[in-house]
């Protein structure tokens, strides 16, 4: 079953301003994992992650056209790529913005420094051999990391996506209670945790009506790109 956890990490915030400002600031802080940015504009990024079975993601991709969301952040697991390789060609030609979710599903913590930058390498291939992409960012296995591991995925080019807000899909938990925790819960600026796994077997039936209700509430989708254009990265668990 997914495990969940969440890293207090380094509490930091760094502004967004030009490119240049950008790399500045990137050389002179440690290395961070991103939970949302603070903005007044409301935008929300929807990211699923992906590491296998081959029925939800249909499904949740058919869901998303139907409503006209054409902006969203998947985080596709390397043998997933390998083995749903037109589902993963549809999240492409959907325009959906693709990250890494790594490769085989473990804990980074777990290993050396070695064994995660194989794992991440690999999850690389698997993303430029079927879709060629190089992906900019990843979410770690379960989420988990630490300042080892973020200092490793920093010195690969990588950065590290978290999310503010967890739908709890992963704990089939029941629709209501899906559609609640992401509705009661989001901010401006937020990044959503859900999922397109087989395992997650109530994520379809919420979606509609997270996507209704977001909008209701005056929000508008954006990719993990465009969301880090606007704000202030904020680093820390809230």
């Amino acid at each position: 079953m997914l495990r969940r956890f969440t890293s207090m990490g380094l509490v930091l915030s760094l502004l967004f301003t030009s490119l240049p400002s950008m790399a500045f600031a990137a050389q002179q802080e440690p290395p961070q994992a991103i939970y949302r940015v603070h903005t007044n504009d409301k935008v929300v990024a929807l990211t699923f992650d992906i590491s296998w079975g081959s029925h939800r993601a249909d499904p949740i991709l058919d869901l998303l056209k139907n409503k006209d969301v054409k902006n969203a952040t998947f985080f596709l697991s390397g043998p997933w790529v390998m083995h749903h390789q037109e589902t993963a060609k549809r999240i492409k030609a959907l325009g959906f913005e693709i990250g890494s979710h790594g490769y085989k599903h473990s804990d980074f913590t777990d290993h050396n420094d070695a064994w995660i930058r194989e794992q991440v390498q690999k999850a690389e291939h698997s993303l430029q051999e079927t879709l060629q992409i190089k992906p900019q960012y990843i979410r770690t296995p379960n989420g988990d990391f630490d300042e080892r591991v973020l200092k490793v995925l920093t010195t690969m080019h990588y950065r590290v996506i978290q999310w503010r807000t967890d739908s709890l899909d992963w704990m089939n938990p029941g629709v209501d209670r899906i559609i609640s925790r992401v509705l009661t819960r989001v901010v401006p600026g937020d990044i959503v945790l859900l999922h397109a796994s087989d395992s997650c077997q109530q994520t379809h039936l919420a979606l509609p009506r997270i996507i209704d209700g977001l909008r209701e509430k005056g929000y508008r989708f954006v990719t993990i790109s465009q969301l880090l254009q606007g704000g202030t990265v904020n680093s820390s668990v809230e």
